[in-house]
C-alpha cells in the first residue's frame, strides 16, 4: 500500500498531479481542494495517498491532508459511490461542509454535487450519519454556493489561473445572477473581470 509521496511535483492539473520519487512518476487523480493546496511544478511536495485496486487496474487518489483522504475513504463505503464520484464530491465540498449536509439531512446540497441523486444523497445521510462525526473539524454554517454544471467548469478555469476556490465561486454566482444563461467560458471571462476589479 502506497500511503504518500514525498517528492518533485512534475505537473499539475485541477485533477491530476504527476509526483517524481526517486526517478519514479507517480500518477495521481485529486480533488480540487489538492489542487489549490499544491506548489508549484518543480518544487517539493507532499501527498497523503490511496491506492484504489480494481481488477487489472491500479488507481492512486492523492490529497493534501489525512482528513480528506479519510473522508474519501468513508464515502467509498456507501453503496453506489466509486472512487471517481468520491473525488467529485470532495471537489464540491469541504469536509466541515459534507459532514454538516449530512449531519442536517441536507439532501438539496448533496444533491447539488453533480451525478449525485436523491436515492445516493439518500444513501450518503443513512450510511454515514454516525460516521462523519469526526471528519469535520468543526460545524459551518456557510451554506454551498449552489452552481450549474456550466459555473461549475468556470470555477474549474478560475482555480487552474490560480484563483481560490471561494473567491471563484462568489465571482461565478455573481456573474450567473446577471447571465443566467451564459457557458462556460463567457462565465469565466465575467468572473475575471469580477474578481479583478
Amino acid at each position: 500500500m502506497i500511503g504518500s509521496l514525498n517528492g518533485e511535483l512534475v505537473s499539475k492539473a485541477i485533477d491530476e498531479l504527476i509526483v517524481d520519487v526517486g526517478g519514479v512518476g507517480y500518477r495521481v487523480a485529486i480533488p480540487l481542494s489538492t489542487y489549490e493546496a499544491m506548489p508549484a511544478e518543480g518544487e517539493t511536495a507532499r501527498v497523503v495517498t490511496y491506492l484504489h485496486v480494481r481488477a487489472e487496474e491500479l488507481t492512486l487518489y492523492g490529497f493534501a491532508t489525512t482528513r480528506e483522504r479519510r473522508l474519501f475513504e468513508t464515502l467509498i463505503t456507501v453503496s453506489g459511490i466509486g472512487p471517481r464520484l468520491a473525488l467529485h464530491v470532495l471537489s464540491r465540498l469541504t469536509p466541515e461542509r459534507f459532514v454538516t449536509a449530512v449531519r442536517r439531512q441536507d439532501l438539496a446540497t448533496l444533491t447539488g454535487i453533480s451525478g449525485v441523486g436523491k436515492k445516493t444523497a439518500e444513501r450518503m445521510v443513512l450510511e454515514l450519519k454516525d460516521k462523519v462525526a469526526d471528519l469535520a473539524e468543526s460545524e459551518v454554517d456557510e451554506e454551498p454556493i449552489e452552481l450549474t454544471t456550466e459555473g461549475e467548469d468556470a470555477v474549474k478555469a478560475l482555480i487552474a489561473l490560480g484563483i481560490r476556490r471561494s473567491a471563484a465561486e462568489r465571482a461565478v454566482q455573481h456573474t450567473l445572477n446577471d447571465h443566467p444563461d451564459a457557458e462556460a467560458p463567457e462565465i469565466t471571462r465575467h468572473a475575471l473581470t469580477t474578481i479583478n476589479e
